[in-house]
């Protein structure tokens, strides 16, 4: 096996519209203790604001890929992955940030993992207007689609693989390229087909590697979607989901969307879902009528308070 040293990773940006935002990320990539490493930002359409600010950055290892129209996020990383030289890939959404040793640790692993397509992930720490927080409070299990979907806490950040944490082989990822076209829950789509193919398998560093700054992603398409496009996603995507990961997709997801958007007309339907094409556990039900009763402000203050001292950051220097 290489040393991980001198195996090159590409990092893969997405951006559009946020030029302070996508330099502050491409700095934090540059300046990994990782030496092997090449920045591809995808600049998703026309916007010369963001081009002439990564155009002051003179790194040599950052390579600025312009789309002539916006495709989205899952198009423009897989235009990123097409044109990385490295033999793995990493995901940095323009809004996040890495610690310094985030490829270091990760590709550690990876040389030496026994998946012929490992796919390596870490904890974070979720940096929200409510608090900081280290998320996931467990590692990732099987089956990946509870693991990822489905709770068994009142809290959030029980299970997390985030886009920013994610590295694999680019040769994984021209086999199972994101879903061109799709809006929300990209990182869930491809993860859950990707640990479908044979020889794939989950690599986790416990320790937080990167800064996922929720706070800066509410306006976002992937925060303001319609809960419909969301059914429509997990009924399309149930060969990859087990009937309790599909409930608690349900339960949290679509009922929390459907709550903040006044429908309450999805009420009944989306509770028939759960149960006659789920298969729900007591706490599901909790956490659906939850979301529909209790504010989403209260229950980001509650989360805040009851998780005030969990955040333990490991990476101080």
């Amino acid at each position: 096996m290489d040393s991980a040293s001198h195996i090159t990773v590409s990092v893969v940006i997405p951006t559009r519209n946020r030029p302070s935002l996508v330099t502050r990320a491409v700095a934090s990539a540059l300046s990994q203790t990782y030496g092997a490493v090449e920045v591809c930002v995808v600049v998703d359409g026309p916007d010369d604001v963001t081009i002439s600010a990564l155009q002051q950055i003179t790194d040599r290892r950052l390579q600025i890929v312009r789309l002539p129209q916006n495709v989205g996020g899952a198009s423009a990383r897989n235009v990123g992955v097409r044109n990385a030289r490295g033999r793995w890939v990493a995901f940095l959404d323009d809004d996040d940030e890495w610690l310094p040793k985030k490829l270091e640790k990760q590709m550690m692993m990876a040389v030496e993992s026994s998946y012929e397509y490992p796919i390596l992930s870490s904890s974070i720490i979720a940096r929200t207007p409510y608090g900081e927080f280290l998320w996931p409070r467990k590692s990732p299990s099987a089956p990946l689609s509870e693991y990822l979907l489905a709770r068994s806490s009142w809290t959030q950040g029980e299970g997390v693989m985030q886009t920013s944490t994610l590295l694999t082989k680019r040769e994984l990822l021209l086999r199972v390229p994101f879903q061109d076209g799709l809006r929300k829950h990209q990182d869930w789509d491809w993860l859950l087909r990707s640990v479908a193919l044979p020889g794939t398998g989950i690599e986790f560093v416990e320790e937080p590697l990167a800064i996922w700054n929720v706070e800066e992603k509410r306006a976002t398409v992937s925060t303001t979607s319609d809960w419909r496009y969301s059914l429509e996603w997990i009924r399309q995507s149930r060969l990859f989901v087990t009937k309790r990961a599909y409930s608690g997709f349900v339960a949290t997801q679509l009922s929390s969307q459907a709550a903040e958007q006044g429908s309450w007309n999805a009420f009944v339907p989306l509770l028939r879902e759960i149960i006659c094409e789920g298969q729900p556990k007591p706490i599901d039900f909790c956490l659906y009528f939850g979301m529909w009763l209790v504010p989403g402000r209260t229950r980001r203050w509650v989360r805040s308070w009851a998780n005030r001292n969990q955040l333990a950051v490991a990476n101080k220097e």
